[in-house]
Parts: C-alpha cells; sequence; structure tokens
C-alpha cells in the first residue's frame, strides 16, 4: 500500500511540476530528506522517483516562463565555487574510481540544491519549503521519540537504513537542525490545532535525539536551544521551561545513556574518540601534503599508513570541517567555511532590517530559527562526516530567497503576490 501511495503522490504531481520548477524544488526536497520509499517493503524501495522529479524539474525550468538564472549573491557564488573546486580535486583524486563514484553522487546533490535556489522565489515558497523540510523530518523525530518513550530510552534511535541520515548520529543532527524550523511554524501559526501539534512534535524530536546516544548531538541541541533562549523575546518564561524541561528530559534517560555522555569529558579512554582523532591528524597532514587534497574516499589502509599517526585505526573523518581538509584541501576547506559564514551573515541581515518592520516579523523569525538550524549543523558537524547532507543547503535557498524578498521592499519594489515569481 505504500508503495502505491508513494508511486501516485510522485506520478500524480508530475503535472504540476511541469507547469511549476518550485513545485519541483518542493518535491526533490521532500524525496532526498524523508526519503518515504524506504518506509515500503515492495518494488518502491528500489525506484528511482528521484531521478523523475529530477528530470521534471529540469525540464520545468526550461519551459515555463519566468526567472531562471541563479540568484548572483555571496552564498550561490561560493556554493559554485565550491562545486567547480570539487570538480578539480576529483582530477587529482587518490582514488579515482570510488572518487568518481562519490563524485557523481554529489554532483547530483548540488546541481538539485542550485535548482532549488532558482526556483524558490516567493514567499509562500519559502513558507512551502519550510514545511516540507520540518515535516520530512520530524516525521522521523515523531517515531523516533514514540519509540524512546516505549522503551524506556533503553535503545537507540535510528534514521531511515541507505541515506544521510540513516545513522544514529545523522538522524540526531538532521532533528536538532529541524527543530528550529518546528518552532517558527509554530509561533507563525494562528492556528491552535498547528501550535500544538508542532510543539509536541519539537518535544518527540529532541527525546529522539537524546535516544540516538549522539554525544556529538548532545553537544548540538545544547548550542541550538541556548541560542534560541537568546534570540527569544521572552527570555524569563523560556528559561523557566528550560530549567523543568530540561532536567525532565535528561532525568528519564537510563544510566546507560548518562555513561555515555559522560565519555565526552574522558575521551582519551574512548576508542570511537581517539580513531576520530587519529582521522582528523591524517586529513590535517594529507592537506599538507596535497593542494588538491586526496579527492573523495580517502579513508583508505593506504592513506592512513602515509599520513596517521596510527596507520593501523582506520576511521572515517567523523567531521564535516576535517572532511572538507582531507578530500579537498585547504582551499576546499575555506570555500566551505566561507559558505557557511556568509550564509550566517546574510540570516544575520535579515533579522537586523526585519526586526523593526511590522509585515516583515516573520522574516525576522525565520531568519532568527535559521541561524539556529545552522549554529546546530555547525557544532554537530564538528563530530559528523556530512559535508554532502542536503538540508543545509536548503536552508541556504531559503536564506537567499527571504533575503531578495526583503530588498525588493526596502528598494521600494512592489511586493510580490503570494507564491508567484518577484520581479527581476
Amino acid at each position: 500500500m505504500r508503495d502505491i501511495l508513494v508511486t501516485l503522490i510522485v506520478f500524480g504531481s508530475l503535472p504540476f511540476i511541469l507547469g511549476r520548477p518550485a513545485v519541483g524544488a518542493l518535491m526533490w526536497v521532500w524525496i532526498s530528506v524523508m526519503n518515504p520509499h524506504t518506509q515500503s517493503w515492495g518494488f518502491a524501495q528500489n525506484f528511482p522517483y528521484a531521478y523523475v522529479i529530477a528530470l521534471a524539474t529540469l525540464l520545468s525550468v526550461l519551459l515555463t516562463r519566468g526567472p531562471k538564472s541563479l540568484p548572483v549573491t555571496p552564498i550561490s557564488l561560493l556554493l559554485l565555487g565550491f562545486v567547480l573546486w570539487m570538480n578539480v580535486t576529483t582530477l587529482f583524486a587518490m582514488f579515482p574510481a570510488s572518487a568518481h563514484e562519490q563524485w557523481l553522487k554529489v554532483m547530483k546533490i548540488m546541481l538539485m540544491s542550485l535548482v532549488t535556489m532558482v526556483a524558490i522565489r516567493g514567499r509562500e515558497d519559502v513558507q512551502r519549503l519550510i514545511w516540507v523540510l520540518a515535516l520530512s523530518l520530524g516525521y522521523y523525530g515523531v517515531k523516533g521519540g514514540v519509540f524512546t518513550v516505549r522503551s524506556g530510552g533503553g535503545e537507540r534511535v535510528w534514521g531511515p537504513e541507505g541515506t544521510f541520515i540513516g545513522d544514529n548520529n545523522a538522524i540526531a543532527l538532521a532533528l536538532i537542525m529541524a527543530i528550529p524550523l518546528m518552532y517558527y511554524l509554530r509561533q507563525s501559526s494562528g492556528r491552535p490545532a498547528v501550535r500544538h501539534a508542532m510543539s509536541a512534535m519539537m518535544l518527540l524530536s529532541a527525546l529522539a535525539a537524546l535516544g540516538s546516544y549522539s554525544r556529538g548531538g548532545l553537544l548540538a541541541i545544547a548550542a541550538m536551544v541556548l541560542f534560541m533562549w537568546l534570540r527569544s523575546g521572552k527570555k524569563f518564561a523560556g528559561g523557566l521551561l528550560l530549567a523543568v524541561l530540561a532536567p525532565a528530559l535528561l532525568m528519564f534517560m537510563p544510566s546507560s545513556w548518562s555513561q555515555r555522555m559522560d565519555s565526552i569529558t574522558a575521551y582519551q579512554a574512548d576508542d570511537s574518540a581517539m580513531g576520530r582523532i587519529n582521522a582528523w591528524h591524517m586529513a590535517f597532514n594529507l592537506a599538507c601534503d596535497r593542494i588538491f587534497g586526496g579527492g573523495f574516499e580517502i579513508a583508505e589502509p593506504s592513506t592512513f599508513f602515509l599520513y596517521a599517526p596510527n596507520p593501523a585505526d582506520i576511521h572515517a573523518a567523523h567531521s564535516i570541517y576535517f572532511q572538507v581538509l582531507g578530500e579537498h584541501g585547504f582551499i576546499g576547506l575555506g570555500l566551505y567555511l566561507l559558505l557557511l559564514l556568509f550564509s550566517w551573515r546574510s540570516a544575520s541581515w535579515i533579522v537586523r532590517h526585519a526586526r523593526s518592520l511590522p509585515d516583515w516579523q516573520w522574516a525576522y523569525g525565520l531568519a532568527s530559527m535559521l541561524q539556529a538550524s545552522l549554529l546546530g549543523f555547525a557544532v554537530g558537524g564538528a563530530f559528523l562526516s556530512l559535508v554532502y547532507f542536503d538540508v543545509p543547503y536548503y536552508l541556504m535557498a531559503v536564506i537567499i530567497a527571504t533575503r531578495a524578498l526583503l530588498e525588493q521592499h526596502l528598494n521600494g519594489a512592489p511586493h510580490p503576490i503570494p507564491g508567484k515569481e518577484p520581479p527581476r
């Protein structure tokens, strides 16, 4: 039944995608983030839904009228530069066969991220994209939160197998990034039912993140919650709520969870932590030796033999920063850090300029929560190999579109009709 439902939704959306690229971008985000086909048991698991949607979206961009150019912003230009540099480093990859295979996967993600930046223009499109992201990840938050309650926190929460968020650490980080989006939807809705539903989804997603037993996730959620509290207009009430909820959630988790979290301060005795540090040393030494880095997929015995302090301890980077450094060198790391920095600064620009505008409080609230999501990713990503995880790039598309709309308003341009393409 699930197979048929997913198939009907995807193929039923094709006429709408061909009529409007933004619909294709939203469908692509749904398929790539939620991976609904992984929740089925039949033919849908291996059917190329993503290719069908991508092809229809690209055709729609080519055939429909309206703006088709990539918005020229520091974010989009840095992303293009990062993509071009990844193509260069692939030419000099240490392991050409495996690097080429990974290159194909990454370039598809980057292409559709850029297409999303092209297609998402109006406020309604921005709002729908946030809904798609929040509900796609919220599905696993609710599912994982209920599982954590039923198991008493004694078993780990995992994401959908074979996806970016299949690992327990990855699903924790994805949920932490989604919670601020849920908060924005809760605050911007005037419907009590929606507000209550978002509150429940946030609570269950937080439980699911804790139930993943991810130590990096705990640090990320602490940073994200602290930032959200600082940006809150009701610091006393928010602080009081946190003072009640946080201890209750932590006390709910069993002693096995507490013991794992305690190992954060005793990382020297943790084999997993020391393996990551060994991989970080390897990435740094490799980047010092090769200006182009090692290319994609460098976690191989020969690489560790050449560059790691402990050649026998072979690990993936488990850090977005050291992953980029090892695979694409210092130039690649510089481009990636600038991409994150300018995304943060652009969101700050929206916050600063929208704060005093009554009709733009939605942009102020959204940009603040986008920063919370990016902060969670920056902190949690320090311990995960998720450079090519697509959600941060979709958040960048939201930042670009929201800033463009606000700039048009400040420059005196007519406010675009909801859901329509703004004038260029």
